[in-house]
């Protein structure tokens, strides 16, 4: 990975303990695979683990300039209360359409929230253009070295776990991708604890941009389509970091559909009685027709807008 930066997933594993929880690594008999539950994770997802790593990493004069964020809410949601922790402000703005019960959790934890005037892609461009104006602290949600790290430390964790749970060197782990952080989080931690496992990242189809990328493509050409995965849409900037990570850590990036999706998101609340994201569903749905000895999906979040389930007919 020429040209990246060092991505201290030791010093975010010490920056973060005490502060975040260890998640379970679940075996779902029905399924014939193992899940990595961050929706159990303080925030409702895997996002607090790269937010306050970067934060409580920041020296007293930066923190004193407060914190800028762009979200789908999940980001968000952890530089809050990464904020809240450190004793600054956060402001995060949001996609339009932003589920509402990410929003009501951004203001809860004291967030100033800001609506940007379209989509992630938009919201991105508006937050980093605010932190300018600012002076704040941007806070990236995946093109960021100690974002990253932090992030890894759930590799670092898993690679424990499975070797708790014998589970065998070559395993499959199927990780959600919108920006690559996750991913080359989850690679790095992995490598890092020396556990060797066949790495996919998932996406949708209707956000194809990493998968485009791997194939040859160019992920600029990709026209966006609408999405239950929300926290998964958006474009990614072109000189993120993650771009080369991904593609040196990952064995392939794979897509799902949209109806793949939904039934994976009903199919775990019917058999494990968790109320997973649409953005965790992408792992389930490609694990679930993976063919490893052992499969292992990351379920990013959990975080759901409640109506969801009703309207893919679960409920």
């Amino acid at each position: 990975m020429t040209g990246t930066p060092a991505i201290d997933i030791a010093g975010a594993e010490g920056r973060l303990r005490g502060h975040i929880l260890e998640t379970p690594l679940l075996e779902w008999p029905q399924a014939g695979i193992w899940l990595k539950c961050e929706n159990e994770q303080l925030t409702g997802s895997f996002k607090i683990r790269g937010a306050l790593n970067k934060v409580l990493g920041l020296p007293p004069e930066a923190l004193a300039r407060g914190l800028v964020a762009a979200s789908a809410g999940n980001h968000g949601i952890g530089v809050a209360l990464a904020a809240t922790v450190a004793h600054t402000s956060a402001t995060v703005v949001v996609p339009a359409n932003v589920v509402e019960r990410k929003r009501r959790t951004l203001e809860a934890l004291g967030a100033e929230v800001v609506l940007a005037a379209g989509d992630f892609a938009v919201a991105e461009r508006e937050g980093y253009a605010l932190a300018a104006a600012r002076g704040a602290v941007w806070v990236s949600p995946y093109n960021d070295a100690e974002v990253i790290a932090g992030q890894g430390t759930l590799g670092w964790e898993l690679a424990r776990q499975m070797r708790g749970a014998r589970l065998p060197d070559g395993a499959e782990v199927y990780v959600p991708v919108s920006g690559g952080g996750l991913l080359a989080g989850v690679g790095l931690g992995l490598r890092l604890a020396g556990r060797p496992v066949r790495l996919f990242g998932v996406q949708t189809e209707s956000a194809p941009y990493f998968h485009r990328y791997l194939h040859g493509g160019d992920p600029a050409s990709v026209v966006e389509q609408p999405t239950l995965a929300d926290g998964l849409a958006g474009a990614v900037e072109a000189g993120s970091i993650t771009w080369e990570m991904v593609r040196s850590l990952a064995d392939d990036v794979l897509l799902v559909r949209e109806a793949e999706i939904g039934q994976a998101l009903l199919r775990v609340h019917r058999e494990t009685g968790m109320f997973i994201e649409p953005s965790a569903a992408v792992a389930v749905a490609a694990c679930l027709v993976g063919k490893g000895r052992q499969r292992i999906a990351i379920l990013s979040g959990g975080n759901a807008d409640p109506g969801l389930l009703s309207r893919l007919g679960g409920a």
